[in-house]
Order: structure tokens, then C-alpha cells, then sequence
């Protein structure tokens, strides 16, 4: 029987949201637009690189057309000095989509940061914050055994990390262990648990994850390649010599940590060939898509689209008319 106060004063639902996400290079960009021009929608970035100002190039922000085509959300939000948190996104993307929901929109959410999406779904523990002590023992650790190493140790102590991590993400291993020493609990751990006062949203059946995967991953590859090149053609190494010559940033700092500016930074510093910077950049833009489809694999709720298929766009729009439509 349902409790009185709640057949009195029923419980609201939950706003409804569509979420689009993939890859690096899967065409995400062309088919939120192409949802925006058939319904109102107001889109939510869902990338940890577009929220920076001044980075436009090397993270393929939508071009100042695009932004003004459809209402834009969570981009050129801080400055490449400043961090940005997945509990700062959750926060601001339940705000945004409760707002969006109260102006007659539907909130759209597109992006390719996966740790972003699972934790607006399942919510997040609060994680260690940075402890410099241990971060430098671990410092220590890798320029005594190298990051392969580490890599192991983690693989031990949090498998599940472990297997979405390359050998050489320096950044992600160390937080991963740091987090694992501060607190002796996995990383992963922190990213799978749902907090009490989420539980209506990520139940909630009014809302759709479409997931943009290649059937070949070569098809994915060439694209890739094809944006690199068009980065550089576009002056991504003017743009990351502006963000050098502010003289307060460091290739330390997260924003600068993002695929094709760390590698573009290390070439300016000389650490090796500039002609190398191609085949590095577009090396590490592949190892970031295999990333992000390994996360997108772990959510069993998505609707897969094969974004190399001719009529991928036809089965978005089709996948969101039914939700969209249906929920009318």
C-alpha cells in the first residue's frame, strides 16, 4: 500500500535528460546538432577539455557557429590554471538540467568524459583530496622504478583502474595509488558507489544513453588522424605557444595534461623531435579512445549506434525521436 504522505503529496519525477556519447572523433559533435535541429534541446558539454578558455583547437571545440546554433552548456567555464572536478560537473549538470527542464527544454548531454557520466548516474564518494607527501614518495618510487612498474602494483591493489590505464599515464597511476594510500580503499571503488539521494535519478527509466562505437577500429583511427591534422593545420601549435607564454601555467596542471597539448608542450620544451609530435599525438589520441570505449562497455544501460555505419545518424535520430516523442 503507498504511504499516505506520498499519495497525498506525490514525489516529482526525476527532469528526463538524452545523453550522447563516444570516442574521441565518432561524429558526436554532428549528431547533437543534428538532434538540435529537429527538437528543443539545450546541450550539457560532458568533456573535462572543452571547459577550458583558450583551448579551442587541440580539444575540437565546437566552432563559434555551432555554439550559436543551439544553447551550449559547461564550456570555456575556467581558466587552464583552474581544476574542474567530476563532483563539480555533477553538480553543475543536475543544476543545468533541472533549469533546462523548467524552460520547456530537453537537456542533452554530449561528450566523451566517461568518468563524468557514471558519475552523474551512480554519484561519487568523496575521494582523498591530494596529500603532496604521498604524491612525491610516489614520485620517488617511479624515477627509481619506472611507471611500469607502478602500473603493476596498482593492477594488484585495483585491478579494475588498472585495466583502463596504459602503462605510462603517469598522472592517472600516481592519483590512483595516492588514493589507494590515503584512504586503502581502490580508486574504482569511489566511482561505482550510489549515494541514497541519487538513487530516483539513476533509476529513473525517462532518461537515454546513446553510445557512438566503431565497428572497425581502423575506420576510428582514421579519423582521428584526419583531426590531428587538421589541428595542426589550424595553428594548435600557435595556440598552445599563447598558453606557454602566459608564464603561469606548468605541463603539471590537468588542463594541460589533455591529449595533444601535453605532447605539443613537450615538443616546444625540446624533449624531442617536433616532427615526432604527429605520430605521438595522434598515438595518444588513439590510447584515449581505447579508454573511453572500455568505460563505455562497463555501462550496460547505453543504446550502441555503430558510428561507422552509413545510416549511423538515421539510428540516432530514430533512438531519440522514441525517447523524446515517447515520453510526451
Amino acid at each position: 500500500m503507498q504511504p499516505e504522505s506520498d499519495a497525498i503529496h506525490p514525489r516529482p519525477s526525476p527532469p528526463r535528460y538524452l545523453a550522447l556519447a563516444g570516442p574521441t572523433a565518432s561524429g558526436k559533435t554532428a549528431a547533437a546538432l543534428a538532434i538540435a535541429q529537429a527538437w528543443r534541446v539545450e546541450i550539457i558539454s560532458v568533456d573535462s577539455a572543452l571547459v577550458y578558455r583558450g583551448m579551442d583547437i587541440g580539444t575540437a571545440k565546437p566552432t563559434t557557429a555551432e555554439l550559436a546554433a543551439v544553447p551550449h552548456h559547461l564550456i570555456n567555464i575556467r581558466d587552464p590554471l583552474q581544476a574542474y572536478s567530476a563532483a563539480e560537473f555533477v553538480a553543475d549538470a543536475k543544476q543545468l538540467i533541472t533549469e533546462i527542464t523548467a524552460r520547456g527544454s530537453l537537456p542533452l548531454l554530449v561528450g566523451g568524459t566517461m568518468l563524468y557520466f557514471k558519475a552523474l548516474r551512480d554519484g561519487l564518494d568523496a575521494m582523498p583530496r591530494a596529500d603532496p607527501a604521498i604524491r612525491a614518495a610516489i614520485a620517488l618510487e617511479a624515477a627509481q622504478k619506472g611507471w611500469p612498474a607502478l602500473h603493476a602494483e596498482l593492477a594488484r591493489l585495483d585491478p579494475d583502474t588498472a585495466a583502463r590505464l596504459p602503462p605510462g599515464d603517469s598522472q592517472r597511476i600516481a592519483r590512483a595509488l595516492e588514493v589507494f594510500r590515503a584512504s586503502g580503499r581502490p580508486l574504482s571503488s569511489f566511482q561505482t558507489r550510489i549515494s541514497g539521494q541519487d538513487q530516483a535519478l539513476v533509476h529513473d527509466p525517462d532518461h537515454l544513453l546513446i553510445s557512438l562505437e566503431p565497428l572497425d577500429r581502423a575506420w576510428l583511427h582514421r579519423r582521428i588522424a584526419q583531426r590531428f591534422d587538421a589541428m595542426l593545420a589550424g595553428g594548435f601549435l600557435d595556440e598552445v605557444r599563447a598558453l606557454r607564454a602566459r608564464g603561469d601555467l606548468h605541463p603539471d596542471l590537468p588542463s594541460m595534461r589533455c591529449v595533444g597539448y601535453r605532447q605539443a608542450w613537450e615538443a616546444l620544451d625540446g624533449l624531442w623531435p617536433m616532427s615526432e609530435l604527429r605520430d605521438k599525438g595522434i598515438a595518444a589520441t588513439r590510447q584515449l579512445a581505447k579508454r573511453q570505449i572500455t568505460w563505455l562497455r562497463s555501462m550496460p544501460q547505453r543504446q550502441v549506434v555503430a558510428c561507422d555505419a552509413p545510416e549511423a545518424l538515421e539510428q540516432v535520430l530514430t533512438l531519440a525521436k522514441s525517447f523524446i516523442e515517447g515520453g510526451q
